[in-house]
């Protein structure tokens, strides 16, 4: 008999609801939205900022479906794409008075129009592709030249700090071009200057020109120190552009590397391309600078005599301040920062980490300005804005760095995230700029839908006609196995593209064949003579071999696939490997429960419906026998 207990047929069950759940949001579509995040390090999004759109648009008589704070922002939904654009200047007029220094990012946006109940289980779409989905790409140019000057500049500043620290005695630290000039008075001094710096800078290349009274130390960067700048500026870069798509509500941005110097950005479901250029344009640095806390340097500043070398900025409370120009350190000494707590006062807190040279820059600062303020701020397009300006309180070497005082939980994170990843080590120009529009996407999907649509029904009437009862039991495990492979993309939120509805489509010749496998292994069993139940039963038995092995094999192919791939390669293998699992199942499992519900309870099964089983000499039709 061909029974499976009772807890494979709850298994079955429970794997089919998953799949149709899970498979359930992608048919519902999206809906146009109107996305509102902070543009400004200062500015924080919360209830209240929901509260202002909310009122914004029932001001201007706009209706909408809903609106919600989440962790990148404000998003309010609406019916149609002509109300979207309305609501997005009405938005933009109500939280950007100004629009030479705009306060927030008011971005359009697609957001999945799944009911409620479904969101809660977390049954959300597959991500789309460019290709099926529409939206910009971007292939950005970053400037190494400006990288190695930055790293030069912040050297030579390092040299001049350390040759401090020695008691060698020089004439002056310039930088010419891609050199460091270091003039010395003496050979004597010279001497010991490269000396103590070759041994604390190895990423310099030393060589002393000049004669008399012109006595010169050349530094110059490596081969290899080079190649290290400008793999960070791009590491950097690329996590700094993460941080920013995310005011855009990217669900799933490909960013990545494209040969020494270049990177690719692809926004699938972005509609607005110029806030898009924006955003990516930026060019943000992490600057420290000492505070002027003179007497009367504050009143006259707001009176409008700003002191010479100074300028005027706002606290995150609002206070002002006066900041120095001088940048006595910059972001890229910065190692780490992350939020904590003070072991002294258990007020909230920020701890640094600097790396050896931005540590010595660090350790005299703060020996030399005791009981003074530090100012941390973030520059970005000419403008400046203040992070936090904490009060120094003793000398503090080492490397490790606590900022404290007058911060909340909340706030120590965001001024950790802000200082982890604000600026970009490197400036970047868009050299290539190209808009795919969701209409093409449209077509994509209906081309790669119907291209699977007739597969699938040419592979069921194949199938049904050749294998007849059998054979239809085979296509309701073909459409378990689509209805599980489409969940399992939804519940990973995968990326779909036009390469990945190529695997579909081919995971589905691949699943169909290990049925074919095991029908046809039905069929020899009744040629050779074995009664219908045990047939079943061999024949299952005997091709799941076969089955493991060639899907195995496969496997292994598409994870080389997805460890080597890259961009649609990559799409492609992720069906793949998830399509050949969910195969195996379907196959296997699925059909032979539905082929014993069918058939294992009848004790006295003369026949199958599978086909033309045909036997040298004789012809047995359906499973039985004919003389």
């Amino acid at each position: 008999m061909n029974r499976y207990p009772l807890w494979k047929y709850i298994l079955v069950a429970v794997a089919l609801v998953f799949g149709f759940i899970y498979t359930l949001p992608n048919f519902y579509g999206e809906s146009p939205a109107v996305q509102v995040s902070s543009a400004k390090v200062t500015l924080k999004i919360d209830e209240g900022t929901r509260a202002r759109v909310e009122s914004a648009l029932q001001a201007a008589s706009i209706t909408h479906d809903g609106i919600q704070l989440d962790t990148v922002g404000v998003k309010a939904r609406f019916k149609d794409t002509d109300t979207q654009l309305k609501a997005k200047d009405v938005l933009e007029r109500a939280f950007n008075p100004d629009p030479t220094d705009p306060q927030y990012v008011i971005a359009l946006n697609l957001l999945s129009a799944s009911p409620q109940w479904l969101t809660s289980l977390r049954a959300l779409p597959m991500y789309l592709g460019l290709d099926l989905r529409g939206g910009v790409h971007f292939l950005l140019q970053v400037d190494m030249p400006g990288a190695i000057t930055k790293r030069l500049d912040s050297t030579a500043a390092d040299l001049r700090s350390l040759l401090r620290d020695k008691n060698v005695r020089h004439a002056g630290i310039s930088r010419d071009g891609e050199r460091i000039v270091i003039r010395f008075r003496d050979a004597e001094t010279r001497a010991a200057g490269q000396k103590i710096l070759a041994s604390s800078h190895d990423d310099l290349a030393l060589a002393e020109v000049g004669q008399g009274d012109d006595l010169r130390l050349i530094a110059s960067l490596k081969p290899e120190a080079l190649k290290r700048i400008g793999e960070f500026a791009i590491k950097q870069n690329i996590n700094t552009l993460h941080n920013r798509i995310n005011e855009l509500g990217v669900a799933e941005p490909v960013i990545q590397q494209q040969g020494a110097d270049r990177i690719v950005v692809q926004l699938p479901g972005v509609q607005d391309t110029a806030k898009a250029k924006d955003i990516l344009g930026r060019t943000a640095t992490l600057e420290i600078r000492m505070v002027d806390d003179g007497p009367g340097a504050l009143e006259a500043g707001l009176a409008g005599n700003v002191p010479f070398g100074t300028e005027l900025y706002t606290e995150r409370g609002g206070s002002p301040l006066l900041v120095k120009k001088q940048v006595v350190l910059t972001g890229d000494r910065l190692t780490d920062a992350q939020p904590g707590f003070d072991s002294q006062t258990n007020e909230a807190a920020v701890h640094l980490t600097l790396d050896s040279a931005g540590a010595r820059i660090f350790k005299d600062i703060t020996r030399d300005n005791v009981g003074k303020r530090m100012a941390i701020l973030l520059i970005e397009k000419g403008k400046g804005e203040v992070v936090t300006a904490p009060v120094i309180r003793t000398e503090i070497g080492g490397g490790r760095v606590q900022i404290s005082g007058r911060m909340t939980t909340a706030e120590a994170n965001d001024v950790a995230l802000l200082l982890r990843a604000g600026s970009l080590a490197a400036p970047m120009e868009i050299v290539e700029e190209r808009t795919i529009g969701p209409s093409l996407g449209a077509e994509n999907i209906s081309r790669g839908f119907q291209a699977t649509l007739w597969g699938f029904v040419a592979i069921a009437v194949f199938m049904i006609l050749y294998y007849e009862v059998v054979g239809l039991i085979s296509v309701i495990a073909l459409a378990s196995n689509l209805l599980l492979l489409v969940a399992l993309l939804s519940l990973l939120q995968a990326t779909l593209t036009l390469p990945g509805i190529a695997a579909i489509a081919l995971t589905l010749g691949m699943a169909i064949d290990a049925n074919v496998l095991i029908n046809e292994r039905i069929r020899e069993e009744l040629r050779a003579g074995l009664p219908p139940q045990a047939a079943i039963a061999e024949g299952y038995e005997r091709a799941f071999a076969t089955i493991l092995d060639s899907n195995v094999t496969t496997m292994i192919a598409g994870l080389a696939l997805l460890i080597f791939g890259s961009g649609p390669v990559r799409g492609f293998a992720v069906v793949h490997c998830l399509g050949i699992l969910t195969s195996i199942f379907s196959a296997v499992v699925i059909s032979r429960a539905l082929i014993n519900l069918i058939y294992g309870r009848q004790k006295k099964l003369t026949k199958i419906a599978v086909g033309t089983v045909w036997k040298e000499g004789l012809a047995t039709v359906s499973g039985k026998k004919q003389g």
